[in-house]
């Protein structure tokens, strides 16, 4: 079992998807988290009923917590609610801005009383310019980073079909409180930290932002298509089915023609010789691999490629991925009874993890009431 922080408490008042993603992972290395809800509860679990009537956002970002609903404008619950905090080594917020302070729980005040603990604010923009007190959630934020207008097809622009300015944002958050503690081991001090989900996709967007203010030009939408490398991406094979191949370098371009396509000039074409050719030509790249691959089934390309040591891939329906042989995968404690969920990415020692269940809304707050009654 990973128990690395063991002995940390985590007060956090969280709902949605940032704040819950950081505290389920400090959760999953054996801090103690507390989860502070409204009476109503987190509103994310309502998002959905997919697992076993429960909100699949929910059971995911929050394994391994304990749950106490509170009123902060009630004298009792705010009186409890400090004792809690000045207990703990980090207390979380993703209240809208202003919230916290307004409710009597400003991180500088509560690090001015309690100067060993670590503060985290997550926020959609920052605690400072001009969006600083806008709301904000993922697509507004994909479409105000510009991740929007990378992502799609040349018809149009998409969103990414996961809550990535979220998760970008708690996993920046989970790493910094990580960093805090160990600041606080060597100093005794704690730390202030404020992420925003802008900031999280701000950092994804730098190659982007480097070609557009560098290159003078933004990177066109490619759809299942690298908008800086090729060949790299999606192509029909004689089946009907479609296969992804990753070119990265001269030696692999070089084999992919000699081994697979089995058309050594191309190799050296003018129009394809390096990538920045390659793709400005990729139309007529295309269609010279697309005679290739559209006259061999995919198990053929497949063979070639394998034996050529080209990087490849499926392009896979979510079923397809929750088959997936290479999934790890990890049974969790719920409410409405176990679910297979899928495991952390990143293994310790060998081991296999073990995640926490997933709390009902105040399942603790009896416990937690008698234990920090003061």
């Amino acid at each position: 079992m990973n128990n690395a922080l063991d002995g940390i408490l985590v007060v956090s008042i969280e709902q949605a998807v940032a704040a819950p993603y950081a505290a389920s992972r400090l959760a999953d290395s054996g801090a103690r988290v507390i989860k502070i809800e409204r009476p109503e509860g987190d509103f994310a679990r309502t998002y959905d009923r997919a697992a076993q009537n429960q909100s699949a956002y929910f059971v995911w970002l929050n394994r391994g917590k304990e749950s106490i609903a509170l009123d902060f404008k009630a004298p009792d619950d705010q009186a409890l609610l400090h004792r809690l905090i000045g207990q703990a080594d980090v207390f979380i917020q993703n209240l809208a801005p202003g919230a916290a302070a307004r409710a009597g729980f400003g991180s500088t005040d509560l690090r001015r009383k309690f100067p060993r603990l670590i503060t985290c604010d997550i926020s959609g923009y920052g605690d400072s310019g001009p969006y600083r007190d806008m709301r904000a959630y993922d697509l507004l934020v994909q479409a105000e980073s510009g991740l929007c207008e990378v992502t799609g097809t040349p018809d149009g622009p998409g969103r990414v079909g996961v809550s990535v300015c979220d998760i970008a944002c708690g996993m920046a958050s989970h790493a910094a409180i990580l960093e805090a503690l160990y600041h606080r081991e060597r100093t005794g001090q704690g730390r202030a930290i404020n992420a925003s989900l802008f900031a999280g996709m701000a950092d994804w967007m730098t190659v982007p932002y480097l070609q557009e203010v560098y290159g003078g030009k933004a990177p066109e939408r490619a759809g299942l298509h690298h908008p800086s490398i090729a060949p790299y991406g999606a192509y029909d094979t004689g089946d009907g089915k479609q296969v992804v191949i990753a070119i990265q370098n001269q030696r692999e371009w070089r084999r992919l023609c000699e081994e697979v396509l089995q058309l050594p000039d191309l190799a050296d074409h003018p129009d394809f010789h390096e990538n920045v050719a390659r793709v400005a030509n990729r139309p007529a790249l295309d269609r010279e691999i697309d005679k290739v691959f559209g006259s061999l089934p995919r198990d053929e390309i497949v063979s070639r490629l394998l034996d050529a040591k080209i990087a490849h891939g499926a392009v896979n329906n979510v079923a397809d991925f929750a088959a997936h042989p290479q999934l790890q995968k990890v049974e969790v404690e719920t409410p409405e009874g176990p679910l297979v969920m899928i495991a952390p990415p990143a293994r310790i020692d060998d081991e296999d993890p073990h995640l926490g269940p997933v709390p009902a809304l105040d399942a603790n707050g009896a416990s937690i009431r008698a234990e920090f009654a003061g």
